[in-house]
């Protein structure tokens, strides 16, 4: 009877923003598992909105992702969505990259580059809507791809989020099977958020963000197999369709925003 009534206090004391915090880990994380990105940027614009800083809230969601992530990048290697060389190619550049942004923004304002990435992303997903209506082929993947790797490992940790929307979307702008894709980028995600939380951590405090993370966490965890399994079976063309629209909706609005305020 102890027990149940230490677990009925438990639940009694749990602030109910922590619920919202599980549902928008949940859902966040179906939409970054099926289309490859936006997980971040879901995240981290709701915290903002609860009055965290720019720098705290990334380091909850990046925090919270390294469990996400595990999960999603194991779910997608199972479900044989991850190529093997376009991952290691990732790897190296991305983890570097999220390293220095992490610091950055641990030290600077990095909201004044915001613009200039909102930007390239509005015209990447337009690109992208653009290759449904043409014939596909897969090309080459040279070596483009390290810095692509590098810098979008700086702006995800600037930003808050930008992993997916700017390694995922430059992937798929260029030909690459939107498939392996999204699975190959979530899982090289993992290893990148990881460097970016232990820069966070070593520079920053987190006492007042413990249950948005955790709630990411725990909403993201519960969500990641469904996104993995989502992407193994929605057509390319609806996805690839999906990834264009996201994009330019996401980044038009902070764009927007932005010049408004």
């Amino acid at each position: 009877m102890e027990i149940i009534e230490n677990i009925k206090e438990f639940f009694l004391h749990i602030p109910t923003n922590l619920w919202i915090f599980i549902l928008v880990g949940f859902v966040a994380q179906v939409i970054d598992g099926t289309l490859g990105m936006a997980y971040g940027v879901s995240c981290n614009s709701f915290l903002l909105t609860f009055g965290v800083s720019p720098a705290i809230a990334s380091a909850s969601v990046h925090i919270a992702e390294v469990f996400t992530t595990s999960v999603s990048g194991f779910s997608h290697w199972r479900l044989k969505n991850v190529d093997k060389s376009m991952f290691l190619k990732l790897l190296i550049p991305g983890i570097v990259g999220g390293a220095v942004g992490a610091y950055l923004l641990s030290n600077f304002e990095g909201g004044i580059i915001k613009p200039y990435i909102n930007s390239y992303l509005i015209i990447m997903g337009a690109v992208i809507i653009i290759k449904i209506f043409r014939k596909q082929k897969p090309k080459h993947i040279g070596g483009w791809i390290y810095p692509l790797g590098l810098g979008g490992g700086v702006l995800d940790a600037v930003g808050g989020g930008g992993w997916g929307p700017v390694v995922t979307s430059t992937l798929i702008a260029s030909g690459v099977e939107p498939r392996y894709t999204i699975g190959t980028v979530n899982a090289a995600e993992f290893f990148v958020t990881m460097a970016e939380s232990i820069m966070f951590i070593s520079f920053l405090g987190l006492q007042d963000s413990i249950y948005a993370i955790f709630g990411l966490v725990i909403g993201g965890i519960i969500a990641a197999p469904f996104g993995a399994f989502l992407c193994k079976r929605v057509p390319m063309k609806p996805l690839m369709a999906l990834v264009g629209v996201l994009v330019i909706f996401l980044n038009a609005k902070s764009l927007i925003e932005y010049i408004i305020g």
